[in-house]
């Protein structure tokens, strides 16, 4: 496969991952900081949230294209 369409597919999956685990155990501070927001994350857990974004769309990177090369998934043929 072109490794332009391989970093573009882990780029799409990656950010569409990581938007779905945002919320994932996010709790509220119940004493904010003057100027910060009342919605604020107490610990939001971004570094964490990245590496297993980054694990997850490995993987479907990986199973994305293991499908696509042994026929699987087949984007070219018509179908009629």
């Amino acid at each position: 496969m072109n490794p332009v369409t391989t970093i573009i597919v882990f780029t799409m999956l990656w950010w569409l991952v990581f938007f779905m685990l945002l919320p994932v155990g996010v709790k509220r501070d119940e004493n904010p900081q003057v100027g910060n927001a009342v919605s604020a994350p107490k610990n939001p857990n971004l570094g964490k949230k990245a590496l297993i974004t980054t694990i997850i769309a490995a993987t479907l990177t990986f199973t994305f294209f293991y499908l696509l090369v042994n026929g699987h998934l087949d984007f070219m043929s018509p179908r009629g």
